[in-house]
């Protein structure tokens, strides 16, 4: 698998994935608790060979950011997990050295040329790049950029009661990877009905893997895509959105910001640029009765 994706033109931009590592070996039973082995077993003749390990038992998941260059911006959209953060509850975060930031390079883009940095939420795999330590401080990656959060996501993290969940460690990454951003007065916010952004953008509000989870969708040329951040992790939820992740915070709320992906993803047919599938983790979603249905481009 290929740490830099191929590049795709779409809605008058151009889209490239930069990959930060993949997780292998992932239980289903880990991820979606709230599955029988019956139930991925019924799902499973229909993922791709590039969505399960070898011997179709066990899940691969993608860490990557997209990378989207429209005619005046760099935007690059989630940072994934970050080098040298402190994550002891979170091992495969712990103390990383992935040279994630040459892969950037070699889409020809350096850190001070990107203009806007957006975190669809500020879990631990969407924000670590946003700050790198350099004399024992963190300090913002993207220092000429804009960083656009969604403001229910910092009132929530930057208080107590986002930290009491082993499965959702929120203690650490709002100090090392939000607050120095906010610090160097870099931030800006996007408030819990979302909008427009610039010229051919949309924050949707999609809520329910996190307090205030925004999904950007693109629209320019009758093109159309959608960056959903966790609104999904695997392709399973395309055939199975009422399952939730072990990750989900906010149960009934994720299963209707899923579907509302879902359904406007396959009705406008917009190419669908997910955060953790793995493979080239951009497809589309089709309708096939009742159900939905994946299929990667």
């Amino acid at each position: 698998m290929s740490d830099l994706g191929k590049e795709y033109r779409i809605a008058g931009v151009t889209v490239r994935k930069v990959q930060e590592q993949y997780l292998h070996n992932v239980p289903p039973s880990f991820l979606y608790p709230d599955a029988g082995s019956e139930e991925i077993k019924a799902v499973e003749p229909r993922l791709s060979a590039v969505d399960m390990e070898e011997g179709r038992d066990a899940l691969v998941v993608s860490i990557h950011s997209w990378l989207v260059r429209t005619p005046d911006h760099v935007i690059l959209i989630d940072t994934s997990s970050g080098n040298d953060k402190e994550r002891p509850r979170n091992p495969s975060f712990h103390q990383q050295t992935i040279p994630f930031l040459d892969r950037l390079r070699q889409a020809g883009v350096g850190p001070e040329d990107v203009d806007f940095v957006i975190n669809t939420h500020l879990h631990v795999d969407h924000s670590g790049w946003n700050t790198v330590l350099e004399d024992g401080r963190w300090i913002p990656t993207f220092k000429n950029a804009r960083y656009i959060f969604p403001r229910a996501e910092q009132e929530y993290y930057s208080s107590t009661a986002s930290h009491n969940d082993v499965n959702i460690p929120s203690s650490g990454v709002y100090e090392d990877s939000v607050r120095p951003v906010i610090e160097a007065g870099l931030a800006d916010f996007i408030d819990s009905a979302g909008g427009p952004f610039l010229d051919r953008f949309t924050f949707l509000p999609t809520p329910g893997h996190s307090i205030g989870h925004m999904s950007v969708l693109l629209e320019s040329d009758n093109e159309a895509a959608i960056f959903a951040g966790d609104v999904m992790h695997h392709p399973i939820q395309v055939e199975r959105p009422d399952l939730n992740t072990v990750f989900c915070e906010f149960l009934d709320q994720a299963g209707q910001s899923r579907r509302r992906v879902l359904e406007l993803a396959a009705d406008n047919r917009a190419i669908y640029f997910s955060t953790h599938f793995p493979g080239s983790s951009a497809g589309y979603v089709t309708r096939d009765g009742e159900k939905f249905r994946w299929s990667y481009v």
